[in-house]
């Protein structure tokens, strides 16, 4: 099992529910989307420039660095230095983050947590109560491509109960080295290699990658009786695994008429979703997405009894023996 990244402030449950899910094509419909976290009441903490403990070795962006002890008091404010300065997509808060890092203590450099050994990147929101504050205030405004090294104290990470899981205690510093790879937000779209769509009778899948919705051509044909799933856009990420959770845009419709049932696209949110969970919501999306590569652009086509079934969500569009039919952009692996 994956284990969990010690960052995690607040753990949302994240799942798509699509039960109970509206005709609004606009809708987002509660789609498990990523959580808005409400504003903090506290204004933003003060951000120096040190002290910060030296990268003794691993210094390039990707190497697993080596951090000194730090010396003498560390300050008392949020100490944020630009070791690598990127030219990427420029971070926002809110914003998805993928990205290696390493942490450790200030006083003993002893290393609590780091991503490189697990060669794994670290996948959060950079939202108040999904990560701890010294990183979402330290990492807003920095470009993808950048590494960044912070002083983390006790107030902006564990506060004064510090995380006996990691042997941090509650006056501890935290110094960090962060690696910050991609991100994401809700304008993001798969940019994989177009695939040809050359069946008929299925739907056709716009191929846009500019975080719009894909316009999606639903034959006025009998839908197939077996579960389909396509690449509209193939990407070169590692292949999902049944046990993992997906950060996406998707988009649900009905066979009958292409109505549009829920759909992340134009919500101002992105999803994400355990493909174990989602098994006992719509088996045939879990199995669908499943096996397909992150950066992808995905058709799936549920049959009813992968779907809902005779338990069709009540109020909505989908009906009794409904055909599904989505497009999921597959943005990275949580």
């Amino acid at each position: 099992m994956r284990r969990r990244s010690l960052l995690l402030a607040a753990v949302p449950a994240g799942l798509v529910t699509l039960a109970g899910c509206g005709d609004d094509s606009s809708d987002s419909g509660g789609a498990g989307a990523s959580p808005s976290p409400s504003a903090s009441s506290a204004p933003p903490p003060k951000i120096v420039d040190g002290p910060l403990p030296a990268v003794t070795a691993g210094t390039r962006f990707g190497e697993k660095p080596t951090v000194a002890k730090g010396t003498g008091e560390p300050s008392k404010n949020l100490a944020v230095k630009t070791l690598i300065a990127g030219s990427g997509r420029t971070i926002a808060e809110n914003d998805f983050i993928r990205a290696d890092y390493l942490g450790q203590i200030w006083s003993t450099a002893k290393v609590f947590d780091n991503s490189y050994d697990r060669k794994r990147p670290l996948v959060m929101q950079l939202a108040q109560g999904s990560i701890i504050d010294g990183w979402r205030y330290a990492l807003a405004g920095k470009k993808t491509g950048s590494r960044v090294q912070i002083a983390v104290p006790p107030a902006l990470g564990y506060g004064k109960q510090g995380n006996a899981q990691a042997g941090i205690k509650g006056t501890d510093t935290l110094v960090f080295v962060i690696d910050l790879i991609e991100s994401y937000n809700s304008k993001s779209s798969a940019q994989g290699k177009q695939v040809p769509q050359t069946d008929a009778a299925l739907p056709k899948v716009g191929t846009d990658t500019d975080g719009q919705v894909p316009k999606v051509t639903v034959p006025r044909t009998d839908p197939p009786k077996k579960l389909v799933s396509a690449y509209v856009l193939e990407g070169d990420g590692p292949e999902l695994k049944a046990d993992q959770t997906v950060l996406c845009q998707f988009q649900g419709l009905v066979w009958d008429g292409g109505k549009t049932f829920q759909r992340t696209y134009g919500s101002g949110r992105l999803s994400q979703f355990g493909l174990e969970q989602m098994r006992q919501a719509v088996k045939g999306l879990a199995e669908g997405l499943t096996g397909k590569k992150v950066g992808s652009r995905v058709l799936i086509v549920v049959p009813s009894e992968l779907g809902y079934g005779d338990n069709p969500p009540s109020g909505g569009v989908i009906k009794k023996g409904s055909t599904l039919v989505f497009t999921v952009d597959i943005l990275a692996v949580m």
